[in-house]
């Protein structure tokens, strides 16, 4: 774990060194986002139908129930398109019934390595595969987990992300959860040339919660989720997979491929997430529409984004939106809404509000999304 200096400073460097690598597609030309070009592109989507009939957990993907779902596009970098698109194919789709969401994972990878054999090992230590879920759209209370090609689990639960002072449960287990690897070729035998490797994975919905926070989704529900795949490059020494290393010694930095591109390389920022539509409708043609309150929340993640950039270099936040080029009326959609920040030097909470119908949604110092229970008149 990093102590709260380098928390703040890994933070700052994240969003500095992605500001500008990111191609800023479908991103709005105010100028008050500039610098911040990479942190808002708008986030893919998946409309996730409901099934009658639950797959086979057995790494078989290709039955009549997973026939029902679409496949995503192949993953890209992390970053995004700016950067080179992944060697081997990597793409998923997903199914729900009233007990379980379902994922199906496809892999193409010449050589399907893993070593990592007790659940909660550190996977991502391995090429693998992995999820991460917020149910409430919040960035808190999300969960993570991690499969390799030898079908070793590990899940977890943070409260919030790492750049917020979030602490990752590794006690947490998705309790009930069935997983199944296929692999098209061998494990661990560097002298052929694999196809590559499935997962399937069924997650019962009541585990996708802690405590009392339990949502089971209904048609119309929207979750935040994305997907990664890590990937090593290796040598074969003594007839293993061996990391390759730097002039230091040091492994060389993993590559991360993902589903919707988190514009940075960390993918602990949820409210970069893709979205995901629950639908019930059995004629298959549910269409996504970004929610107007999604378009609201992107000033309040300009001033989050501002705000801790600026605590970063002076140690204070600051206490006005002028310092930031912004005023208190914006208009959202065509929609007038009043923009506040309440502040003091060590903590903040900005504000936006709809002037029509008066719904407010706040975001505080660290980074937690909630809509105000009252309505003003």
């Amino acid at each position: 774990m990093m102590d709260k200096a380098l928390v703040k400073r890994y933070f700052f460097i994240t969003i500095i060194a992605g500001a500008y690598l990111l191609c800023p597609f479908n991103v709005k030309a105010q100028s008050e986002f500039k610098g911040l070009e990479n942190l808002f592109t708008t986030p893919l989507n998946y409309v996730i139908y409901h099934t009658n009939t639950a797959p086979v957990i057995d790494g078989d993907i290709n039955d009549a129930t997973w026939k029902q779902a679409a496949w995503t596009t192949d993953f890209i970098d992390i970053e995004g398109d700016s950067k080179p698109t992944p060697p081997y194919a990597t793409k998923i789709k997903m199914l729900w019934d009233d007990s379980c969401l379902y994922i199906a994972a496809q892999m193409q990878e010449p050589n399907v390595w893993a070593y990592k054999t007790h659940h909660d090992d550190v996977v991502y230590h391995d090429n693998d595969f992995e999820f991460f879920i917020d149910p409430n759209n919040t960035t808190h209370q999300y969960f993570e987990i991690e499969i390799n090609p030898i079908n070793t689990i590990f899940d977890l639960f943070l409260n919030s992300p790492y750049r917020d002072g979030g602490l990752p449960l590794t006690t947490w287990d998705a309790k009930g959860m069935r997983s199944a690897i296929k692999v098209e070729g061998t494990v661990n035998k560097p002298s052929d040339t694999d196809k590559g490797w499935t997962a399937e994975i069924a997650i019962p919905l009541k585990s996708l919660a802690v405590g009392d926070r339990s949502r089971t989704p209904r048609d119309g529900t929207m979750w935040r989720i994305n997907f990664s795949r890590v990937e090593w490059d290796t040598d074969i020494k003594d007839g293993k997979y061996v990391k390759q290393t730097d002039t230091a010694g040091h492994p060389k930095p993993e590559h991360n491929w993902v589903w919707s591109p988190q514009g940075v390389v960390n993918m602990h920022f949820p409210e970069r997430w893709g979205y995901l539509l629950f639908s019930n409708n059995s004629a298959r043609n549910t269409t996504f529409s970004m929610p107007y309150n999604e378009d609201q929340k992107r000033y309040l993640w300009l001033i989050y984004y501002r705000e801790r950039m600026y605590f970063n270099e002076h140690e204070t936040y600051a206490l006005t939106l002028q310092q930031f080029g912004l005023g208190d009326k914006i208009t959202v959609d065509g929609k007038a809404n009043q923009l506040v920040l309440e502040a003091t030097p060590h903590q903040f909470m900005a504000l936006i509000t709809d002037e029509a119908d008066h719904i407010t949604y706040t975001i505080n110092q660290e980074g937690l999304v909630q809509q105000l229970n009252t309505r003003h008149n």
